[in-house]
């Protein structure tokens, strides 16, 4: 059996998720016989988002670099980032790294390619929502990606870091995302959105939309637990 090593804390709230769907997916995968083994390397995420927005990259790929050497060293034999926003610094971290890792943003536009999408909206952080690392990898699979409105990416941001991080699910929160993809969708023309921010599933999991979301959440831990059962 392989161990997975899983840079968690980016944040907790997501982590947690990981954590049971991992186990849910492995066990399914296994007719409900055994446990996948991985291990958790817990990073503070406040420390990461202030990198970020600093635009101190290097200083963040180094931090995340030594998170994947924990973990490998305590053995795991591929890694994983449990977010989204850490994927701006994605390619360095892998470079350094000495165990493989698992991209949440190739394996998005992977499962978008095989569902046929040519136009997909883009929600997370206002890092991830304004930044290019999405776009490539969507771009070389052949599918636009539109972003919201610069006021709906400021929203949506301080939603995020203000509710979302420390775990506060609002309902009048939740309503506005809804609205703000019904109207990339209308405007936009988007087929779904992809809900490139691991919290992002945690707020609008529950309920009904007219809307496709693209759990970025649910699409990494599949191609997790497919690694684990390798």
């Amino acid at each position: 059996m392989k161990t997975a090593g899983m840079i968690g804390g980016l944040g907790p709230e997501s982590t947690i998720d990981y954590y049971r769907l991992i186990i849910a997916g492995y066990r399914a995968r296994r007719g409900n016989a055994g446990y996948p083994e991985f291990i958790i390397c817990s990073l503070d995420v406040d420390k990461g988002i202030e990198l970020v927005d600093s635009g101190r990259l290097a200083e963040l790929t180094e931090y995340l670099a030594s998170g994947v050497e924990k973990v490998a060293r305590a053995g795991a034999d591929f890694g994983f980032f449990a977010a989204n926003t850490p994927h701006i610094v994605f390619d360095q971290v892998q470079a350094r790294s000495p165990i493989p890792l698992i991209s949440i943003v190739r394996a998005t536009s992977d499962r978008a390619r095989a569902l046929g999408m040519k136009k997909v909206g883009l929600f997370g952080t206002g890092f991830t929502m304004r930044g290019t690392f999405y776009p490539e990898e969507f771009r070389r699979a052949g599918i636009a990606l539109a972003a919201p409105k610069e006021a709906e990416i400021a929203f949506i941001h301080e939603k995020y870091l203000g509710e979302l991080l420390i775990g506060k699910f609002l309902p009048e929160t939740r309503a506005e995302v809804l609205r703000i993809a019904q109207r990339m969708k209308a405007e936009d023309g988007v087929e779904a959105i992809v809900l490139a921010g691991t919290e992002l599933p945690l707020l609008l999991r529950e309920g009904k939309s007219d809307i496709e979301f693209l759990d970025t959440t649910v699409i990494h831990v599949e191609a997790v637990v497919e690694e684990l059962l390798r």
